[in-house]
């Protein structure tokens, strides 16, 4: 009988049955995140170790957590879905694809920031998108899946009908946040519209000749989600005092960073290496909707009912709850 019973055990652990509570719990964790101040609360989490602060409350003794940088949000999804990190913060559209193409096993923690992202350009002839000819190269993170990418296809869909949703699709190259200021800095690179996110979309706008085509308000009519944790459900069904050590550690950065904006900058200067001025940094703090520091997932339903309009998502969810975790649905979100 006891062999017995250790089979059947045996069987459901390798078949991801036995209950996650009766193991133990990762006390390292591995989180993705892009470039850039969208992702200040990281910033904040890691100088202050607030998730190990918070793991600790939990039971949790002795975790550790390791940051790793992405240029874009693909490599970020790409190394969840092969186990090589446990948790990415990146954007809305990657979290929604891969939340429908694993049939609901990656699901969002958390947000912590909404912040408009602005389309740049160096090129005088380019005032609009409805200026963009089939030779006009855009720079986004990620081709197709971004929120840049996405909210070009809105805006398509928008201008020219909903069988024009992919016209600048080909427009679009891959490019990091700093390479593609780089290239709007060269006059004679090839690239010369970046579809940005802060604090690089105000770096460019104070170069000469740079100026704003679009930004993502214009196009989705309201605030939209930019930094968004996530996580495969095997993980959080496994780990559930870290993945709320990470959910409480978020709120205690946003509450810290609209407290003291400036200690939270020092934090993102220390990580990053940015050589911005404090001065610039702050400034551009006040810049319009740059205080939408927020836990609560904001205009993740539009890109949801976009992506299934076209046929990106093969499931339409019924509400943002959907692709959250259940833990997370106190977070009011849309």
């Amino acid at each position: 009988m006891r062999l017995l019973i250790g089979g059947v055990t045996a069987i459901a652990i390798a078949l991801g049955l036995a209950c996650p509570s009766q193991a133990q719990e990762k006390t390292n964790l591995s989180i993705t995140r892009q470039p850039g101040i969208l992702y200040l609360a990281s910033h904040v989490m890691e100088t202050q170790k607030l998730i190990e602060k918070e793991a600790a409350k939990e039971g949790l003794a002795g975790v550790t957590v390791e940051w790793r940088t992405f240029s874009g949000g693909g490599a970020q999804t790409d190394a969840l879905l092969a186990g090589n990190v446990d948790v990415v913060n990146t954007g809305t559209g990657n979290l929604l694809l891969l939340w429908d193409r694993t049939r609901g096993k990656v699901k969002g923690i958390i947000t912590s920031s909404a912040q408009p992202v602005i389309m740049v350009s160096n090129d005088p002839r380019i005032k609009s998108l409805k200026d963009i000819q089939p030779t006009d190269k855009i720079a986004v993170p990620t081709v197709g899946v971004s929120t840049q990418a996405i909210l070009l296809q809105m805006a398509a869909a928008k201008m020219y009908g909903d069988d024009q949703v992919k016209k600048f699709d080909p427009n679009t190259v891959q490019l990091g946040h700093p390479d593609a200021v780089a290239a709007i800095a060269n006059a004679q690179h090839e690239v010369k519209n970046h579809f940005s996110a802060p604090p690089f979309q105000y770096v460019e706008l104070k170069q000469p000749g740079v100026h704003k085509v679009t930004d993502s308000r214009e196009i989705l009519g309201g605030a939209l989600t930019q930094a968004t944790f996530f996580t495969t459900t095997t993980f959080a069904d496994a780990n559930p005092k870290l993945v709320k050590a990470l959910r409480t550690a978020t709120e205690d950065a946003v509450a810290f960073i609209k407290k003291d904006p400036k200690a939270a900058l020092e934090a993102y200067k220390t990580v990053s290496g940015d050589k911005t001025s404090l001065d610039d940094l702050m400034a551009m703090m006040k810049e319009p909707g740059m205080d939408e520091w927020r836990t609560d997932p904001q205009g993740t339903m539009k890109f949801a009912e976009h992506l299934h309009k076209i046929g990106t998502l093969k499931s339409m969810p019924k509400a943002w709850t959907d692709y959250y975790l259940p833990d997370s649905a106190y977070l009011n979100g849309n």
